[in-house]
């Protein structure tokens, strides 16, 4: 019996990614028109290129997603043919903040996916792919925040209006020290990415670094930050296990 109930819990689960599959693709058209708006508001070529790619990206998991859904249900997603709302983002920036946190997000809805797969299926090996990608597509969403944020002047006096690639990197020092410290405590990689992502997006609002830390650890402590707070208490071997 019980191993009847634990079968029909992982074919629940089984259903659960199928329709969170399902889920993933909606809205592509409304998808497509937003990196339009970001790729023709970019202000550098250089910006333009990083927005594409990341464009690129998505289509290319929008066609895996189609993929794993047809193999597991014998059947194809159908493209919605109602006409799709797109509701442009009053700046810019607004623009690349809202794709900041989407793809933050899309990383918790695929890992619920990813989690769901039964164990050995090659998908699972294609959706960790996609779950990294997502990352990789925040931290560069956080380099454009940063690159065309309003403030361009810390609190303290620092200009960072004219700063190149490398006196970025040098100033998020800081940042990259505090990261790789914590990373060696154990504290799960899904934290990390929150808090210091969240730290880099205020040193582009004009904290200065270590300000930043501060203002994230602040919002975890009090509890200001309930997404902060959870994955914080995450244990580290309970994450290993999820991927």
């Amino acid at each position: 019996m019980e191993y009847k109930n634990n079968q029909m819990s992982n074919n629940e689960m089984l259903q659960m990614s199928i329709e969170g599959v399902r889920k993933a693709v909606q809205g592509e058209r409304e998808d497509e028109l937003f990196y339009d708006y970001l790729i023709s508001e970019a202000p550098t070529d250089e910006q333009k290129q990083i927005i594409t790619a990341i464009r690129d990206d998505e289509r290319r998991h929008n066609r895996l997603f189609r993929r794993i859904y047809q193999d597991f249900t014998g059947i194809e997603i159908p493209r919605s043919d109602e006409e799709e709302k797109f509701e442009v983002p009053e700046s810019y920036i607004d623009g690349i903040k809202k794709a900041l946190f989407g793809e933050l997000a899309a990383v918790e809805r695929y890992r619920a996916i990813r989690r769901g797969l039964p164990r050995g299926v090659f998908y699972r090996d294609i959706l960790f792919d996609i779950i990294t990608d997502e990352l990789k597509h925040a931290s560069k969403y956080n380099y454009l925040f940063t690159l065309n944020s309003v403030t361009n002047t810390g609190e303290m006096g620092k200009d960072t209006s004219n700063f190149t690639p490398d006196d970025w990197v040098s100033y998020i020092t800081p940042l990259v020290d505090r990261a790789l410290a914590e990373s060696k405590e154990g504290i799960n990689p899904e934290h990390l990415y929150q808090e210091f992502i969240l730290s880099g997006v205020l040193v582009g609002l004009g904290k200065q670094p270590q300000e930043a830390i501060e203002q994230v650890e602040d919002w975890e402590k009090t509890g200001t930050s309930k997404l902060l707070a959870k994955s914080k208490m995450s244990r580290h071997f309970n994450y290993l296990q999820d991927i």
